[in-house]
């Protein structure tokens, strides 16, 4: 039976045995588990279940690439939410620090790109559908076979946001790419007839590992519908995954705020006012300066200046800086830096629906000309009136920029923009804010 996915398409779709959920019942199989592996530090190996899915939705994964751009077709999907007991509560993504203690191991992107090596465990001789309430493997027994020791390094590519039991109630649980399942080795041997026959939603133990035989450098692309006024760009091949993405402003580093929670998506800045030019420094999953501090200048493709029409284009870039401290920051320029914010407020609300207005103000010592903010809808949330801003076709229907007749804001100045929204989750989260 296939299931269909609550992620980011309805392309994706899981392949698990009839059910896709795990129940609290089965915690004392569980008990033994570590927690999640943190993901700052070399963390131990924690014992889960797995379950399997045919592949990444359209155009993107959770993690911000579409799959023929992975570094390997061997991937796994981490939990979004960790609930236990509960399948029908609907979170913002990414998840607010209202809500952390929901988070799973996924934890909003930021384990996104990092590699995992996972070793198959013992098979259910019984019946390891996950259904509510019900414990794991119930009706049998956890029993080791000749697949047990099998092992695969796998990408970190996807997220589990379903609600069902596998991803609310096992903190430690995988969903592997079901072409993966065969080719398990063991002594450099591929295991090829574990699935379907030998599977059942197997035990596996997993740990985060570094990327096997790293070599080269990363990998950057712009998304589709980026353009100057939302330059968004997806980095991958990383050496340690990615926990930040600074861009060189006018002379001033910035943070970039991450695309969503697709974690190796951000959007940038460019490098000066109103151009086409980007640089970049990157923070690993480790929080240390990828390269030492190493930066990375590139361009937005001419074919781009109406909007990407691809969902990836590959840009080539230059570097400077290998190794030691990062590059300190440069003082501000004497023409002054330009940015902006963006803060919503609740305006008005009603059965079904409600209205927010957003201030979008010059926080820079330059004037501003062109402003653009993105934002992120809960889910069931759609837009059905915006006014003062204007959404591009070629663009996310998430991301506005201004009118004819608002761009221009004098530092300190701000505009107003508001609409309209149908559903009754009313958390727009944080905004984020790109000036020129």
């Amino acid at each position: 039976m296939q299931l269909l996915s609550t992620l980011r398409s309805p392309a994706r779709r899981r392949t698990a045995t009839l059910l896709a959920a795990l129940c609290c019942a089965a915690l004392p199989v569980m008990a033994a588990a570590a927690q999640p592996p943190a993901a700052n530090a070399a963390a131990p190996e924690v014992l889960g279940n797995a379950t399997h899915f045919a592949g990444l939705g359209s155009p993107y994964g959770g993690c911000g690439l579409p799959q023929r751009e992975l570094d390997s077709q061997d991937f796994v999907a981490l939990n979004v939410f960790n609930t236990p007991g509960d399948y029908s509560s609907t979170y913002p993504r990414p998840v607010p620090d209202s809500s952390a203690s929901v988070k799973g191991v996924f934890d909003n992107g930021r384990n996104c790109g990092r590699w995992v090596k996972v070793t198959i465990g013992d098979y259910c001789t019984g019946t390891n559908d996950g259904a509510p309430g019900l414990p794991f493997c119930r009706n049998g027994s956890w029993v080791a076979d000749k697949y047990n020791g099998a092992a695969m390094t796998m990408l970190v590519a996807d997220s589990c946001a379903d609600s069902n039991a596998w991803c609310r109630d096992d903190p430690n649980h995988l969903d592997l790419a079901t072409d993966s399942l065969n080719r398990f080795r063991i002594g450099g041997t591929p295991v090829g007839t574990m699935y379907p026959d030998h599977w059942n939603n197997r035990h596996v133990s997993w740990s985060f590992v570094p990327a096997p035989d790293y070599s080269g450098d990363i990998r950057i692309g712009f998304l589709r519908g980026a353009q100057r006024y939302w330059p968004a760009i997806a980095v991958s091949h990383l050496p340690g995954g990615i926990h930040g993405v600074q861009y060189l402003a006018n002379g001033t580093w910035t943070d970039a705020a991450m695309n969503s929670d697709m974690g190796q998506s951000y959007v940038i800045g460019a490098t000066a006012s109103g151009q086409s030019g980007f640089t970049i420094r990157i923070r690993d999953a480790a929080d240390a300066w990828l390269g030492g501090g190493r930066t990375y200048s590139f361009s937005l493709p001419s074919g781009c200046a109406g909007g990407c029409s691809q969902d990836y284009t590959a840009v080539a870039y230059t570097t400077d800086g290998s190794g030691g401290t990062p590059p300190p920051t440069p003082a501000p320029s004497p023409s002054g830096d330009t940015a902006c914010t963006a803060q919503w407020k609740l305006t008005g609300s009603w059965q079904g629906g409600y209205q927010a207005d957003v201030t979008v103000t010059n926080t820079g010592s330059r004037p501003v000309t062109d402003w653009s903010v993105h934002h992120t809808l809960p889910g069931g949330v759609t837009v059905a009136n915006r006014w003062n801003a204007v959404v591009d076709p070629s663009r996310p229907a998430t991301t506005v920029h201004n009118a004819s007749y608002n761009g221009s804001l004098a530092p300190g100045a701000s505009t107003t923009w508001g609409m309209t929204l149908s559903g009754d989750d009313r958390d727009l989260g944080t905004l984020s804010c790109t000036a020129s």
